[in-house]
Formats: C-alpha cells, structure tokens, sequence
C-alpha cells in the first residue's frame, strides 16, 4: 500500500515510518519541514501544515491508500492542529476517497468523566478535549474506515513487542511498540471501526489485535 502520514517526523511518527517501509508499504511523509524526513526510495517526503486548508490538503494526500494521524503540536497549538487539524485531514480523505483512516489518540479521549479521576490525566485535560473533538468527528460525522489508538503515557524505553488491550487502565507505553501497533493495525480487518485501549503489557501484538 502507499500510506500517508501526518506528522511524519515526529517521534512514533519516525518510528512508524521505519515499521510500514518493514512490512513493504511505499510511505508519503507529510511534515511541515519535509527536508527532516529520512532518504528512503520508497518514501516520498511532502511539505504539510495542518493550518493548510482543505484543498491544500486533499493535494498534499493523493494517491494514498491509507492515512494515519500521528501529528501533534505538543500542547502549543491544540486547537488548530490536534482538533480541527485533524478533522481537515478527515474532510480531505473524504475528497480524495481514501476509506482508510488510523487516528493515533489518548487513553480516555472520549470519556471525559475519566480526565479528572484517574492518576496521571489531570494535567492533559486540554489536550484530551481537542483529541474528544477530533475522535468524535471521526466517528460520527465522516463514513471513513477508522481505527482509534489510545495509548496510555509514550515512554523511550525500548520496545517489547508486546502490549495490553482492554478497557483501559493508565500506565505506560513504549513509543517503538505504539508504532508497530500502529502499522499492525492495517493487517487486521476486525480492527476496523474500533476504538483500540492499549499499555504496555504480556500479549504479542499480532495476538493482541486479532482479538481486538
């Protein structure tokens, strides 16, 4: 597949871009300063703001047969790329007839009765409300084959290959094993139209998301 992906020089967004070229998928790297993206034949880096309009956006993604979300703007823009910034990419998949739409997200995007009581989501709180936004957009008001991964808390450790995937509970995930969940999420169908809780955890991943 040829897969689009928004925030490609990111932390999980380099990592995934690394996992996808493993698994043999050409990748088009949307980034702001695309000149950071790593030399790879089979990676085409593009020049994308998520304060880009529509149109701009639509242009910026033909040819994908899939898009992941993996941007964000480390708390400093919430509103214009975390929220509406996704929800433009959302429209411009539409456009452009791309079905296949992978949202990466937090724990507890769409549970707000949760940011306030469980240990560890009390400082997010504004970040979640532009990620429930962006989610619930994504689910209610576009016919795009979603997944939504919600990670707990990204950590650098290395990665075990291995996670958990349940009704949720904070604690930690290593940035390397959200990627490859990520760029496994592809390979299962049942994944389709799913909210996906993971932490790091005891289940092979390939396991993990066949059951999901």
């Amino acid at each position: 597949m040829k897969i689009f992906i928004a925030g490609a020089t990111g932390r999980v967004g380099t990592l995934l871009t690394n996992d996808l070229l493993q698994d043999g998928h050409e990748v088009i790297a949307g980034a702001r300063h695309p000149e950071r993206v790593e030399k790879n034949d089979r990676v085409t880096p593009v020049k994308f703001d998520l304060h880009e309009s529509v149109a701009e956006m639509t242009e910026a993604i033909k040819g994908a047969d899939a898009i992941y979300f993996t941007a964000g703007s480390g708390a400093k823009d919430l509103l214009q790329v975390d929220a509406f910034g996704a929800v433009k990419l959302m429209q411009a998949a539409a456009k452009d007839g791309i079905k296949r739409f992978v949202m990466l997200s937090a724990l507890f995007s769409l549970e707000p009765t949760k940011w306030r009581t469980v240990k560890g989501l009390d400082g997010l709180t504004d970040y979640n409300i532009a990620k429930f936004f962006a989610d619930n957009y994504l689910i209610h008001d576009t016919d795009l084959d979603y997944t939504i991964l919600q990670p707990t808390v990204m950590t650098d450790k290395p990665g075990t290959g291995k996670i958990t995937v349940d009704e949720g509970k904070f604690g930690y995930n290593p940035a390397e094993d959200v990627a490859r969940t990520l760029a496994d999420i592809l390979k299962y169908q049942n994944t389709s139209h799913k909210i996906v809780k993971m932490r790091e955890g005891d289940t092979p991943i390939d396991d993990a998301l066949s059951r999901v």
